[in-house]
């Protein structure tokens, strides 16, 4: 899945577009009508942890469409919601837990269209497991699917600007909604990022993998993340965080800052990652690896790989 420093490099991606009206459309998506983006202006782009959001408005120049007229545009597309869609609120809250599988779109209906009093028209995107975005090229299968064909991905939306140039999305979940509710106090790449409010939530009597999985206090931070940084910092990932020290936990919390930068500028530069411990069978060190499927109690389980002899046991 991927996680805030691929995300924060896919909104890099779409800046150079920012701008530049949609001049021709694509892709299979049938959460949104693909073809209302056409002659649209892309006005922002922004990202909170894992969510990507893109701000949409009428190309006055062209078409001068008003936001009411867009919005209705919305429903002649999407047809008759069920009275339980017709309810549904349209803030793009992220999504806290997700499965790790690929990700399904429904068809879209009337609930995804936004409110037509605003003026920005938010395009919420989630990458689920595998999803991401191109610039300027296509992905190419490198290796046969399951069916033992050799075929290209399908994008599930295409944007081509007026300069030339287009981006691909792949494996996403998108929906529309009006405004992007992000909280950039809890985004671990954000120079608004509350360490207080971190350390807080470590600090209670959950394992601290559990909480470092909480995208309310941690959002962008995901299972590489969260294996890699408890090794660093040589703690047990189902320790209590009420039982250690606030230097091991504020210590934690500079691995997972450091961490996440580091792993940013390495895609930046086209590097690769070189986890330590993450799907390892030893550690640097030479130990054995245990690994494990952990998480809380009716919640999301995730897997886990830690060294007990450099990350031991807290009772």
């Amino acid at each position: 899945m991927p996680e805030g420093p691929s995300v924060k490099k896919f909104q890099l991606l779409t800046s150079p577009f920012v701008g530049q009206v949609v001049t021709k459309v694509g892709g299979s998506s049938r959460k949104i009508n693909v073809s209302e983006l056409k002659a649209l202006r892309l006005q922002d782009s922004r990202v909170h942890g894992k969510n990507l959001f893109l701000a949409f408005v009428a190309a006055g120049g062209l078409l001068g469409r008003t936001a009411e007229e867009l919005a209705l545009q919305r429903v002649a597309h999407s047809g008759a919601s069920s009275p339980a869609q017709e309810g549904e609120e349209q803030v793009c809250a992220p999504q806290i837990g997700l499965p790790e599988e690929e990700v399904q779109e429904l068809p879209h209906s009337r609930s995804d269209a936004p409110d037509a009093g605003g003026l920005d028209n938010w395009l919420r995107v989630h990458f689920g497991l595998f999803g991401s975005i191109r610039a300027n090229e296509f992905s190419r299968a490198n290796k046969a699917n399951k069916r033992g064909d050799w075929k290209d991905p399908i994008p599930r939306l295409v944007l081509h600007f007026e300069s030339g140039g287009f981006l691909v999305f792949y494996n996403c979940r998108m929906h529309w909604c009006s405004s992007p509710m992000a909280d950039p106090a809890s985004d671990i790449l954000s120079v608004e990022f509350h360490r207080g409010r971190a350390l807080d939530a470590l600090r209670t009597s959950n394992p601290v993998c559990y909480t470092l999985l909480d995208q309310r206090y941690f959002s962008g931070l995901g299972n590489i993340i969260k294996n890699e940084i408890l090794y660093l910092a040589k703690i047990h990932p189902l320790t209590q965080g009420s039982l250690l020290a606030l230097s091991d936990l504020e210590r934690l919390l500079d691995y997972a800052i450091q961490f996440s930068s580091d792993w940013l500028e390495s895609k930046l530069h086209g590097k690769g990652l070189h986890p330590q411990i993450y799907q390892k069978e030893q550690c640097p060190l030479g130990h054995a690896v245990m690994k494990g499927t952990l998480g809380p109690l009716g919640g999301l389980k995730r897997l886990t790989w830690w060294c007990p002899q450099c990350q031991p046991a807290v009772l």
